[in-house]
């Protein structure tokens, strides 16, 4: 199994490009108010949010809820700080 970083595109023009509009999306217990934390992890990164692009959807039985918001990025390295800020969230068990 190859290491991400030694993953390098075929063809440099596919891929993320950077700066662009990305979407994140985060899960955990609906009873953490992720809506509001995610939304302030990526604030407090200097990112700007679409306001219009964030969506919440319960789990079936309500438990869980994932969050899904849209996000101006400059660079790769602010895409990889989100990431890592929402993985670090101890609410947050999952980001995609």
């Amino acid at each position: 199994m190859k290491d991400l970083g030694d993953i390098k595109p075929q063809n440099p023009d596919q891929g993320f490009q950077f700066p662009g509009v990305f979407e994140i999306t985060a899960m955990g217990s609906a009873k953490a108010k992720l809506e509001e934390e995610i939304m302030r992890i990526i604030q407090e990164a200097g990112l700007s949010i679409l306001a219009e692009a964030v969506r919440v959807r319960p789990s079936r039985e309500g438990n869980y809820v994932s969050v899904t918001a849209s996000f101006m990025c400059p660079t790769r390295e602010k895409y990889d700080e989100i990431h890592a800020a929402l993985r670090a969230h101890p609410e947050v068990r999952w980001t995609l």
